[in-house]
């Protein structure tokens, strides 16, 4: 009897004194609220990164938080994405053109204890839907961030991105826009109307600046605290809707041929020139024309005889 009272009672004990150590890795900070039979459920403690083994409490739970700098994708390569699929931000530029924008944000978490309980009291506490439909804890791995990420972090990245581009055109950071747009001298001339390759980049580099300013701002604001750091919105590519290729493709194969043409009327006329210079040259010095025509005989003739009727040359 004693024996199954030791059994009963001891081994949830020992279970709960062997759980009750918890230690970190290098890339990961842990929040542990208590969770023992008569204990609140209110934050316990804060485990720093890559931490030996440390007493937790009996029963308590931990959430774990990377600790490292992480980044959220956004890409067209579906294997590259924190999507898991296609993944492209669209937006319409100021003069109305949907734009495909990809690109990178590198952030770090606020691991300052006191941000990371109020964290863990904001977002520790409920369930998120992630991409894939499921619903997950920002602390259950690697598809609980993923999933804190998509609905909380992502729609102001959205919004950002539009603010900032909605203030630029189409062809001032995608100059091949300008061929399929009505920009008048454009129509006439291949170049014309077009931005500098400079000029696009420093654009970009605008759009790249603005939103890392904002978005440092409104995702403080959004989240309720400065719980995300070290910032940097990397602007990867700016692309076209497909249509829009198209015709882009379509404008620049037809200036293509254009140039082409403009380059046999040239060559022709450089030719005719050419030929005229010749001919009023002989009709000065007749005898140099006579020598160009022999010249030109094939090799092995002995013997020219422009008059003859019957042949005028003749070979070995």
């Amino acid at each position: 009897m004693l024996a199954i009272v030791l059994a009963v009672v001891g081994l949830p004990l020992l279970k709960g004194l062997l759980g009750s150590f918890e230690r970190t890795g290098g890339g990961e900070v842990a929040v542990v609220r208590n969770g023992g039979f008569f204990d609140d459920n209110k934050i316990r403690q804060v485990v720093d990164p890559a931490s030996s083994r440390t007493w937790t409490g009996w029963w308590s739970k931990v959430h774990r938080y990377p600790a490292q700098q992480r980044f959220y994708t956004i890409t067209a390569k579906a294997g590259d994405s924190d999507q898991r699929n296609v993944d492209v931000v669209t937006v319409p530029s100021s003069d109305g053109v949907n734009m495909g924008i990809e690109g990178v944000l590198y952030f770090t978490l606020n691991l300052d204890h006191d941000a990371l309980r109020r964290f863990d009291d904001k977002f520790g506490t409920r369930k998120f839907r992630g991409p894939d439909g499921k619903s997950y804890f920002a602390w259950e791995g690697d598809e609980g961030w993923s999933a804190f990420l998509h609905q909380v972090v992502r729609p102001v990245i959205d919004n950002d991105l539009r603010t900032q581009i909605n203030s630029f055109r189409c062809a001032e950071l995608v100059s091949s826009c300008a061929l399929v747009q009505n920009t008048g001298t454009s129509a006439k001339r291949p170049n014309a109307g077009l931005p500098q390759a400079q000029s696009n980049n420093a654009n970009i580099a605008k759009v790249q600046n603005a939103i890392n300013t904002s978005l440092a701002t409104d995702l403080e604001s959004t989240l309720g605290g400065k719980f995300l750091t070290n910032l940097h919105f990397n602007l990867v590519r700016v692309t076209l809707p497909a249509r829009v290729q198209e015709a882009v493709d379509r404008a620049q194969a037809a200036f293509a041929q254009v140039s082409e043409a403009q380059a046999k009327v040239a060559s022709a006329q450089a030719e005719a020139q050419a030929n005229k210079a010749r001919q009023d040259g002989y009709n000065k010095c007749p005898t140099c024309a006579r020598i160009e025509e022999l010249k030109a005989l094939p090799q092995g003739i002995t013997v020219y005889a422009p008059g003859n009727p019957n042949g005028s040359l003749y070979g070995r």
